[in-house]
């Protein structure tokens, strides 16, 4: 992927995320009975999948509650992590016509390619799976 391409769909998504935290922030929405679950994975099997609850994690950790984010979805404060630091990253790469936040990426995708890296990671994300499913996510 390009760096462009990479720059545009990283502070793409971190919009559309942030617009999410803020739209179930803002909408009066609690205790109103309304679902809104964007899984597609639990609309058709009914089971979560790993990164369910994930927005919710994050809203927490926004919001100060980090043991309840934690417990929620770990996969929270990776994806809160991201939000916070790639947009000011990439802008500041952008600025200073530099492409360290690219380079990053580089080398971590090779990185977690590796399957003394890859493996554990693969465990990580079932086990959260499963708990996920025990928690009735």
């Amino acid at each position: 992927m390009s760096k462009n391409k990479l720059y545009i769909l990283i502070l793409f998504a971190c919009f559309l995320g942030y617009s999410w935290l803020l739209f179930l922030k803002l909408a009066p929405i609690k205790n109103s009975g309304l679902d809104l679950t964007v899984c597609v994975f639990k609309r058709v099997t009914s089971f979560p999948c790993p990164s369910c609850g994930t927005t919710r994690a994050v809203s927490y950790l926004f919001n100060g509650e980090i043991v309840k984010s934690l417990f929620l979805n770990p996969f929270g404060i990776v994806v809160a992590g991201i939000l916070v630091v790639s947009p000011g990253w990439i802008v500041w790469d952008i600025v200073a016509k530099k492409q360290s936040f690219y380079n990053f990426y580089i080398k971590t995708e090779k990185l977690i390619r590796k399957k003394e890296i890859a493996i554990p990671l693969i465990v990580l994300v079932i086990l959260n799976w499963v708990w996920n499913i025990y928690k009735h996510l």
